[in-house]
């Protein structure tokens, strides 16, 4: 059964994942730029690393079939240093162009620090100027509510981006209603131990519908799982969903956000390798 995974860190993952992903059915992925297990100590290791989402990766994906697309940001991991962060964000027009670029991702809040808060802004800035669309990381925090409204606010108070072109991911039981109302779509993160499981994010779409809302494994360097989406949709299954809604969260939600740009495809893709 044909999937996107539209949220997930492939230069954490080896090669042997990306055949696995392509035999459970993958045909396409989105990477949002991240922190990479340690906070760089330089803008050209920033640099360095969009040439490897843009240059290398797709290469490393085209290998199985699978379209690779990617989002440019600093992560708000890396985020508390204003001068920094800015001189990187200063980078990343010039890659705005490659042909894999979906927008700007994936910026927000890590601790909810006024630093944090100023280079989102930027972000968005960037992110209105440029005509991108947005992908957005909530606290991994006991306040995540708190973290994802001031990620709204601040969208919402630049006022030059539509909600309906901004994804907030990492949603859980008490974050996705307000996410939802507010206009934005929402991702469901598949993790073995955090986030939400397979279950969870089951119970979450017999709660709360598959309007806007999609599912992604956001495999990293941490636990995780790059087939979590594939187990999603077998949980759905023995759960007696039908196969419209299990297309729907899984494939047909992320081609209809992502498809706002005209760079991302899901078309089959033939092998490289």
């Amino acid at each position: 059964m044909a999937y996107i995974d539209p949220h997930i860190h492939m230069v954490s993952r080896t090669t042997d994942d990306y055949r696995r992903m392509a035999l459970a059915g993958c045909v396409a992925i989105t990477e949002p730029a991240f922190w990479a297990g340690y906070d760089r100590s330089s803008p050209q290791g920033f640099f360095d690393y969009f040439r490897l989402l843009t240059e290398y990766e797709p290469q490393r994906a085209a290998q199985f079939g699978i379209r690779h697309h990617t989002w440019l940001c600093i992560n708000p991991k890396e985020a508390e240093d204003p001068v920094f962060a800015r001189e990187v964000i200063e980078l990343i027009p010039e890659f705005l162009e490659k042909p894999n670029v979906l927008g700007i991702g994936e910026i927000g809040l890590n601790k909810n620090s006024r630093n944090e808060l100023e280079i989102l802004e930027a972000h968005i800035d960037l992110a209105a100027k440029s005509g991108q669309m947005i992908l957005v990381h909530t606290p991994h925090l006991e306040d995540k509510l708190k973290g994802t409204k001031l990620i709204m606010d601040a969208i919402e108070s630049d006022g030059r981006v539509d909600p309906g072109r901004v994804l907030i991911d990492h949603v859980e039981e008490h974050t996705v209603r307000p996410v939802l109302d507010r206009g934005f779509w929402a991702g469901m993160t598949l993790y073995p131990d955090t986030k939400c499981t397979p279950q969870r994010a089951a119970d979450i779409i017999e709660m709360h519908g598959t309007e806007r809302l999609w599912i992604n494994s956001a495999g990293d360097w941490g636990p995780s799982d790059p087939l979590a989406v594939p187990k999603c949709q077998q949980e759905l299954r023995r759960r007696g969903h039908s196969q419209e809604t299990i297309d729907t969260i899984s494939f047909n939600n992320p081609s209809r956000f992502l498809g706002q740009s005209d760079r991302f495809s899901a078309e089959p893709l033939v092998p490289t390798a």
